[in-house]
């Protein structure tokens, strides 16, 4: 892959699959969006070391570039004005249920890379609007969805949902990723 191509999910559920890492292509960019959000620092060894991912084997170097050029590409759309960053789902296609799961996976990868980057200092400076995001996320991170005969209505729900999510991220990422605080207007 060059070095200035896109990195995309279906790159990192090879690397996964590879390495034998114990998570989702939702979860795993969930982490590190999270990571990045909280004004995490990268060492100098793998980002999988800073998202405590144990990769066996580990990753190849041209994983490693890989992983890089996604750190990058992430750091970006996350910083990018036009509000282009969206979280890794399954597919618009892909079942209800399936894409449901996959929200909750992100979230909790979200909030366990946040965990990890962030510091107890940064977070009591977190605005009341950037705290309650990360109560609304824990609660849909331990959710279970339960879906009935309005597909309709679970679609609209489910969309609603991801959008919350992911103005959420860029949000905490304004706010303690960039060290930048946004003015106290309510997110949602």
């Amino acid at each position: 892959m060059p070095a200035n191509q896109t990195v995309d999910p279906e790159d990192i559920a090879e690397l996964i699959g590879r390495c034998k890492l114990a998570t989702s292509v939702s979860e795993f960019h969930g982490s590190l969006v999270g990571y990045i959000s909280a004004g995490g620092r990268f060492g100098p060894g793998s980002l999988l070391d800073d998202l405590k991912f144990e990769p066996d084997p580990a990753p190849t170097a041209d994983e490693e570039a890989m992983l890089t050029r996604l750190r990058h590409q992430t750091e970006a759309w996350l910083a990018d004005t036009d509000l282009t960053f969206g979280p890794w789902l399954p597919e618009e296609d892909a079942p209800l249920a399936e894409r449901a799961e996959g929200l909750t996976e992100w979230t909790r990868g979200f909030l366990g890379g946040f965990g990890l980057g962030g510091t107890a200092e940064k977070a009591k400076d977190l605005s009341e609007d950037a705290r309650e995001v990360l109560r609304d996320m824990a609660t849909i991170a331990a959710s279970e969805f339960e879906l009935d005969e309005d597909v309709e209505g679970d679609e609209e729900s489910l969309t609603e949902i991801e959008e919350f999510v992911r103005v959420g991220a860029l949000l905490l990422h304004a706010e303690a990723g960039t060290g930048n605080h946004p003015p106290s207007d309510t997110l949602h």
